[in-house]
């Protein structure tokens, strides 16, 4: 049976698929692997992370799609000052956190102080299943938020810690604005940027 690679819009009801791609998609990521070093958790930590982002904050305020094997969350511009965890979600994160709590508080103040100040489309996670990798599901997904923001007109934005993902990404037309070094000895956080590109209609 061949898996769809289709984007469809995701809902509450697709948690436990998101968390588990999501999860899966990040386990290498030298970001996530430095909020959750414990290798035999890491799994189910990233798993309750991503559950509480998504059911919390982003399927709430944000674009958030999902193929069978990949899930991308997006934030147009006028969702941006709404699509931020409140208390209550900020303890929860804490919580799932522990002891790396303050590294996560200090790095995501770090990438906010480079956000851009301009109106656009914020690629705030995408991941596929590594299992699925080459099935063109993230692809898909990319192009179905890209294709919204260059409707709209505005650029897009992403923020990046696997530096294998670049050229990845940079197919796509995006193209590194910032490295910041991450606090704590975390890693490198490339901050990428897209301009818009005028949309076609098919023949």
């Amino acid at each position: 049976m061949s898996i769809s690679n289709t984007p469809k819009t995701a809902t509450l009801d697709d948690a436990p698929l998101v968390s588990s791609v999501l999860a899966r998609a990040f386990d290498d990521d030298p970001m996530m692997r430095s909020f959750f070093p414990d290798g035999a958790t890491r799994e189910a930590d990233l798993s309750r992370y991503f559950t509480t982002i998504f059911t919390r904050q982003y399927v709430k305020h944000a674009v958030c799609e999902v193929t069978e094997k990949a899930a991308a969350f997006w934030v147009p511009p006028e969702a941006q000052a709404k699509a931020v965890p409140d208390g209550e979600t900020i303890q929860e994160l804490l919580n799932i956190l522990g002891d790396r709590a303050e590294l996560f508080r200090n790095t995501v103040e770090t990438a906010a102080k480079h956000t851009p100040q301009e109106p656009h489309w914020y690629l705030a996670l995408i991941g596929a299943d590594p299992a699925a990798q080459g099935q063109g599901h993230g692809a898909a997904l990319l192009r179905s938020g890209l294709a919204k923001a260059d409707a709209a007109g505005l650029p897009a934005y992403l923020e990046s810690s696997k530096p294998d993902n670049l050229p990845f990404y940079e197919h796509f037309g995006f193209t590194v604005r910032n490295e910041l070094q991450l606090p704590d000895g975390g890693p490198v956080l490339w901050a990428m940027w897209r301009e818009p590109r005028p949309t076609t209609t098919a023949a």
